[in-house]
C-alpha cells in the first residue's frame, strides 16, 4: 500500500456520522442566500402535494421532524409535543453536512402562544444555479437544549439506490476546484469513474457536467495532462478519461488517455526484466502500476482503429506480470516485488485483485484469447474467497476512516469484478456482488446515503473515498 499523498489528512471528519447527533455549532461558510428551483425558498408547506419524514430527533419529550416534499425537491422543519416559545428551524448543507452556513437557520421561528407544535416555511434542497447538491437537518431549541435531526434530502435524483449514492458522492464535488474532497488526485480520478459508470448505467446524466469541469480546471495541473510522478496516478486518470470518452465521443479526453499511457510507457525499464515503475524517482516494480497499464493499453487499442502500438505494449505487460511472481500460490496478488525482483510478501490489498480482472477483460477484447478469461475467472474465484469476511468484501488490515487512499481500493475491485462477470456468459458473480451490495445498502448506509468503511456494518466515518467504492459496488451489482 502506497504511502498516501493526495487525500489523507485533507479533509475533516464529516460532522454527520452513521448514527443520530446532538447538533454542535455549525462552522464557519457563506450566510445562506435564497435559493430558487422550481420554487423559491419560503414556500408555504400547504402548498405541498406530500409529506414524507424521513427522519427525527427527540427533545426532552419534544418531536422534531424534518419533512420533505419529493416532488418539488423541498423541506421543513416542525417541533411538536412542546410549548410556547420553542423554536425551529432548518440547515442547508452543500457538502454532505461537513459545513452549513452559520447563523443561517433557515425558516426560523417559534411556536406561538397557545400552540404546542409549530413549522418552518419549505426550502429548496439543491442550488442549480450554483450546481450545488444539498442536504437538511431539522433542528430544534427548547430550555437552552439543541437537537437536529441527521442530514437527509430528497429523492430528486435519488430515486434508487445507486442514484442516490451518486448524489449523496457528489456532495464531495468541490465547486471550486473541480477535485472530489477538494483536492483528491487519484482518489478524485477514481470519484470521476464512479459517477460516469453510474450515468451509462442508470441513465441519469445530471452529473456528467463533472467530466469537462474537471478536464478544464485540472489539465494543466501537476505536470499536465494528468501526469505525475506516480505513474499509478496516471494510470487511474488514463482510465477516467477513457470512460469519459466512451460517455461523450469527445477525442480530447482519448487524446489524454494516450498521453497517459506514453508517460507511463516511457518509465518502462528493465529492472526485474521490464514493467512500468511506481515511481519516476525510483525503480519499485508493484502490482497495480502494471495492472492499470495492461488495461488502459487494452482499452487503447480497444479504442483506436488500426491500433498496434498499444496492442503491443498490452501483451508485453501481461507475458511480463504474470511471469513477475507477483501472483502467489493462492492466485492473490501481493503489493509488488522486492529489491531481488521476488515477491515482497506485502498485503493482498483489494485493488490489486480488482484492476487485474479489468485488464485481462479488455485484452482478452482486443485478442480474443479465451485464456486470459481461464485466468482472470481463476484470480477471481480466489479473491471473492479469500477477501470476504462475514460474507462480506474486507479489506485487509481495513479501519474506520474513510480518509486517505485505502478507502478506495474496494471500489476499484469490485469494478475489475463487475466488467469481467459482464463478459463472462454465466455470469458467475452476479449472485456474491448483488450480496455484497444488499448487505452494505441494509448496515452501512446513512439517511442521506453515504455508506462507511465496513460493509457489514460498524463504526466509522464516512467521507468520498468510502462513498465511491459503495458507489462502484452499486454500479456493479445493478
Amino acid at each position: 500500500m502506497k504511502p498516501s499523498r493526495s487525500a489523507s489528512g485533507i479533509l475533516l471528519a464529516l460532522l454527520t456520522t452513521l448514527s443520530i447527533g446532538v447538533a454542535a455549532p455549525p462552522p464557519a461558510s457563506a450566510a445562506s442566500a435564497a435559493v430558487c428551483n422550481r420554487y423559491c425558498d419560503a414556500r408555504d408547506p400547504g402548498l405541498s402535494p406530500q409529506d414524507r419524514q424521513p427522519v427525527t430527533a427527540a427533545l426532552s419529550g419534544r418531536s422534531v421532524v424534518l419533512h420533505f416534499d419529493d416532488t418539488d425537491a423541498m423541506g421543513w422543519a416542525s417541533i411538536d409535543n412542546g410549548a410556547a416559545g420553542d423554536e425551529v428551524w432548518l440547515d442547508r448543507s452543500f457538502d454532505g453536512g461537513r459545513t452549513w452556513a452559520a447563523g443561517s437557520k433557515l425558516g426560523d421561528t417559534t411556536v406561538p402562544s397557545g400552540q404546542r407544535g409549530w413549522r418552518t416555511l419549505m426550502y429548496n434542497v439543491d442550488d442549480w444555479n450554483t450546481l450545488g447538491v444539498g442536504a437538511l437537518r431539522a433542528c430544534g431549541q427548547a430550555a437552552g437544549a439543541i437537537v437536529c435531526t441527521p442530514w437527509a434530502r430528497t429523492t430528486w435524483n435519488a430515486g434508487d439506490r445507486r442514484t442516490a449514492a451518486a448524489t449523496a458522492l457528489m456532495m464531495s464535488y468541490d465547486r471550486t476546484t473541480k477535485l472530489f474532497g477538494g483536492n483528491g488526485w487519484w482518489t478524485g480520478a477514481n470519484a470521476l469513474t464512479a459517477i460516469i459508470d453510474n450515468a451509462r448505467i442508470t441513465g441519469m446524466g445530471s452529473y456528467t457536467y463533472t467530466i469537462a469541469q474537471t478536464y478544464d480546471k485540472n489539465i494543466n495541473a501537476q505536470g499536465g495532462q494528468f501526469r505525475n510522478e506516480y505513474l499509478d496516478d496516471t494510470g487511474w486518470w488514463g482510465l477516467a478519461w477513457v470512460a469519459a470518452y466512451d460517455m461523450t465521443g469527445d477525442s480530447r479526453y482519448l487524446n489524454t488517455a494516450r498521453a497517459d499511457a506514453d508517460h507511463m510507457y516511457a518509465n518502462w525499464n528493465g529492472t526485474c526484466g521490464g514493467g512500468v515503475r511506481w515511481n519516476t524517482n525510483g525503480n519499485y516494480k508493484n502490482a497495480i502500476t502494471n495492472e492499470l497499464f495492461l488495461q488502459l493499453t487494452a482499452a487503447l487499442h480497444n479504442r483506436i482503429p488500426g491500433d498496434t502500438t498499444y496492442l503491443n505494449r498490452a501483451r508485453s505487460e501481461w507475458s511480463w506480470f504474470r511471469n513477475s511472481g507477483m501472483i502467489n500460490g493462492n492466485n492473490m496478488i501481493n503489493d509488488g516485488l522486492s529489491d531481488a525482483c521476488a515477491n515482497n510478501g506485502q498485503p493482498t490489498w483489494t485493488y490489486n485483485q480488482g484492476v487485474v480482472l479489468g485488464g485481462l477483460t479488455e485484452l482478452y477484447r482486443a485478442t480474443g484469447d479465451s485464456a486470459l478469461l481461464t485466468t482472470a475467472r481463476t484470480l477471481a474465484d480466489a479473491s471473492t474467497v479469500r477477501l470476504q469476511t462475514n460474507g462480506v468484501l474486507r479489506e485487509p488490515g481495513e479501519g474506520d476512516s474513510c480518509t486517505g487512499d485505502g478507502p478506495s481500493f474496494k471500489g476499484a475491485y469490485v469494478r475489475g469484478l463487475g466488467r469481467l462477470n459482464t463478459q463472462l456468459g454465466d455470469h458467475p458473480y452476479t449472485g456474491i456482488l448483488a450480496s455484497w451490495a444488499n448487505t452494505a445498502y441494509t448496515h452501512d448506509r446513512n439517511p442521506l446515503d453515504q455508506y462507511g468503511p465496513h460493509w457489514g456494518g460498524g463504526a466509522g466515518t464516512t467521507d468520498y473515498g468510502c462513498q465511491q467504492s459503495a458507489l462502484d459496488l452499486l454500479n456493479a451489482a445493478g
